[in-house]
């Protein structure tokens, strides 16, 4: 009864072709980012900001990097916590480097960088696809890590491959505290979303969509794969290497390669193929699921006071987190998100039967 379209006419092209047309959604997406604006730096702990919220948030924007790549244009992926490793390097030598870097400016150049290696790295998917292009992907992912172990330089000499960043300020506001960490992840998350839902609902995302559906159709009827291609790439790196700057700078504080490898991009994977691919709403339900949920199953035992050996409660969250990513993709193959818009369809016809 209350998510009805009755008498929200359309008298214009650009109110037809808005992101959300149903005025509830656009309630709704307002709620929420009061939500998060106002409610939650003002009622969450600093456990909840450091832990949940600011790893939630940079790992949704890595998420939406990769679905556009993998769920929107269909090139499967496995590199992807090497661009991040790309974009986080790449900030901390614009950072210590060049005397009175903005902050802001140096995750961005991060961001292009990762954006020239993940083309480098996405030129064979012009000749190759499926699993091929994934091993090639996986490529970068070990080039990248032998790089920043082996070459001091990009560490700043730091034998270890370790590196660390403080003193974080933007236009002389300093990003110490928990709130203001979570603050400046969200206005990133924020605006890279936005872009993003406006990237795909395009024309060039049109092409992404059509590459994906049918490659040889898409040429056929005029559509470039190189420039098609290559762009998902390039977009895709661009937002993993901001999201990678901005957990080394922001979250992580100080890291070593080993933050960034495979088992980052497998996490990345899992988080579009579980949210939904090809879905901006999915990549945040498949960031929330894996990395909530395992603190809920941590945390599960000691709230009901269950005798449980630590070793074995660890073990038990393996399994049952695994268990339940099974269970969703053999409830819903299309992921979260899917549930989601099967939801909004039932709210716009409840209670009528058709």
């Amino acid at each position: 009864m209350f998510y009805r379209e009755n008498g929200q006419f359309k008298t214009s092209y650009r109110s037809d072709d808005q992101i959300f047309p149903i005025l509830q959604d656009r309630v709704a997406i307002g709620l929420v980012l009061a939500l998060a604006f106002v409610v939650v730096p003002l009622m969450a702990s600093e456990y909840m900001l450091r832990a949940i919220m600011i790893p939630f948030l940079i790992l949704s924007l890595a998420a939406i990097g990769l679905n556009i790549l993998v769920g929107y244009c269909g090139q499967i992926s496995l590199g992807t916590g090497a661009f991040m490793a790309v974009g986080a390097y790449a900030a901390y030598n614009f950072q210590v480097r060049i005397e009175g870097m903005p902050l802001i400016a140096s995750l961005l150049l991060g961001g292009l960088f990762a954006t020239i290696v993940g083309v480098i790295f996405g030129i064979p998917s012009l000749r190759i696809k499926g699993l091929y292009l994934a091993v090639a992907t996986l490529a970068a992912q070990f080039f990248v890590d032998w790089a920043f172990l082996r070459i001091n330089w990009f560490t700043n000499d730091s034998s270890s491959g370790s590196v660390n960043v403080a003193g974080l300020k933007v236009m002389g506001f300093a990003i110490q505290s928990p709130v203001s960490k979570y603050l400046f992840c969200l206005a990133f998350v924020t605006v890279f979303a936005l872009l993003a839902k406006n990237l795909v609902r395009g024309a060039i995302g049109r092409e992404w969509m059509a590459m994906r559906d049918m490659d040889v159709a898409a040429s056929v009827i005029g559509i470039r794969p190189v420039y098609a291609k290559l762009t998902a790439f390039a977009v895709s790196s661009f937002i993993v290497g901001v999201a990678g700057a901005l957990w080394g700078f922001v979250h992580l504080g100080s890291w070593e390669p080993a933050a960034f490898n495979i088992n980052r991009s497998f996490d990345l994977l899992f988080m579009v193929i579980i949210g939904g691919l090809g879905s901006i709403m999915g990549s945040f339900f498949g960031a929330a699921f894996i990395v909530i949920l395992p603190i809920l199953l941590d945390n599960l035992p000691y709230w009901f006071d269950i005798p449980i050996d630590t070793a074995l409660a660890s073990h038990l969250t393996f399994m049952i987190f695994g268990s339940l990513i099974v269970f969703f993709l053999i409830v819903e193959p299309h992921g979260l998100a899917r549930l989601w818009s099967i939801g909004k369809e039932k709210l716009r016809l409840w209670p009528f039967p058709h």
